[in-house]
């Protein structure tokens, strides 16, 4: 590794930061220098390097050919080197970081957070609710939940749940309806960012291509849930959302039609890293409380 001695680490770390977020001032913002900084550091490493990493266009910095497999290298190196901080930080195992997304935390997972502390009160839990996927060799997230494909780049997934999508609504809409075809004479309650449509559902009623009179559209699951509850209409929601306001008798969801949307909720960790003892806790503990989620919907 001699060939490191010719070259600065910071002009390393600049080329990275400009070629990953694609202007010089992103990657300012994220060294914490000014943009001139920068940009002297690049043409000083492009000059050690001897190669044109960035043509400068009007349009901005863009990699260059030759500078495509340099900066492919380096993102992998400094993301090694921050996995390497990571894990030379972690100097508390009794603690697990979990990133999951909000309406997950919120509809499924606090509420069952005692029953954890009570089978392993050596482990203290941090909870990191957000919708970004984070990759878990980056940073302190020791296991995330996300639910979608499974195939993300760079991190390990394994399947908890395949989701399974149905309509929930209050109990006095519920009783109005007597075959699935009664369900279109209801306004519906829309998730704006849901990643599949009531076709879904639709085609496995065998009503594929109805659709039902939209009332409200909401940007967030756990709202157009709320709104359900409070009978403003009909919303097609999945196992770990509704399974509470179902078991509590606040929903519910007629016809036992359920359809699978080709998604799942996965557990996340670092690719080919070991995984420690508290993280195999809490994913057989996970396991089993979903089970029991499970037991409401066969």
């Amino acid at each position: 590794m001699k060939n490191l001695n010719a070259v600065h680490l910071n002009g390393l770390r600049a080329l990275e930061a400009v070629g990953r977020l694609g202007s010089l001032q992103a990657a300012a913002e994220e060294l914490g220098v000014s943009v001139g900084a920068v940009s002297q550091q690049v043409i000083k490493a492009e000059a050690q390097l001897g190669q044109v990493i960035f043509e400068r266009t009007a349009r901005g910095m863009v990699v260059t050919e030759a500078g495509r497999p340099v900066l492919s290298a380096l993102d992998e190196g400094f993301a090694r080197l921050s996995a390497a901080v990571s894990i030379a930080s972690r100097k508390d195992d009794t603690i697990l970081t979990i990133s999951v997304a909000p309406v997950f935390a919120a509809r499924w997972l606090v509420c069952r957070l005692d029953r954890f502390a009570e089978r392993h009160p050596d482990i203290k839990l941090r909870l990191d609710a957000t919708t970004n996927l984070v990759k878990p060799a980056l940073g302190d997230v020791d296991i995330g939940i996300r639910v979608g494909t499974g195939r993300w780049p760079d991190v390990k997934a394994e399947l908890l749940l395949q989701q399974e999508v149905f309509p929930v609504c209050s109990p006095e809409m519920a009783a109005t309806l007597k075959e699935p075809a009664d369900i279109l004479t209801l306004p519906a309650i829309i998730d704006g960012r849901a990643m599949f449509s009531w076709e879904v559902w639709m085609r496995e009623a065998g009503l594929s291509g109805a659709t039902l009179a939209t009332r409200h559209v909401f940007n967030d699951a756990s709202l157009c849930l709320d709104a359900a509850i409070a009978g403003q209409g009909v919303m097609l929601a999945w196992q770990t959302l509704a399974h509470f306001a179902l078991a509590e008798g606040r929903l519910a969801a007629p016809f036992g039609i359920r359809a699978k949307t080709g998604f799942g909720h996965y557990f996340i960790t670092a690719e080919g890293a070991r995984e420690p003892k508290k993280v195999r806790d809490f994913k057989a503990w996970i396991r089993q409380e979903m089970a029991g989620t499970l037991t409401l919907f066969r």
